[in-house]
């Protein structure tokens, strides 16, 4: 599938970000604006230095490969695919890939505060519904 857009939308893979290691910037190649989210790709044994933020709590999900967390108490937490880390904002942190493979991960900031759940659906359509094409039957 190729980038693509339209009224309201934007989609891209990793590939369409970027091909290096380090930084994919999605927030600034998908035109989000109503928090951060950037994806980096980490080669094994590299980590990034110490860091902390002035404001925004951030969210890590560990997509492919293996990640290890290290906090500013000193303990550490090794996280595989489908993992998640929240850290506040005031957290410092660094991350080591400790794989043998390329690991990318995905990291959402904001600050500001929940919205809270504001999905609406049109008059008449259900949220979530079996399309009838999910091969179970």
């Amino acid at each position: 599938m190729a980038r693509a857009e339209g009224d309201g939308y934007q989609v891209a893979s990793l590939d369409d970000l970027g091909q290096d290691y380090g930084f994919r910037k999605v927030r600034s190649e998908l035109g989000v604006t109503e928090f951060g989210v950037n994806a980096i790709v980490l080669p094994p044994g590299i980590e990034t230095g110490f860091h902390a933020h002035e404001r925004q709590q951030e969210l890590y999900f560990v997509h492919a490969g293996e990640l290890e967390f290290q906090f500013g108490d000193g303990s550490k937490q090794v996280l595989g695919a489908g993992f998640f880390a929240r850290v506040d904002a005031s957290t410092m942190r660094k991350i080591k890939n400790v794989g043998d493979a390329d690991a990318v991960y995905v990291i959402v900031g904001g600050e500001g505060g929940y919205v809270g759940r504001d999905g609406i659906a049109p008059e008449g359509e259900q949220r979530v519904r079996d399309s009838g094409d999910s091969g179970q039957g």
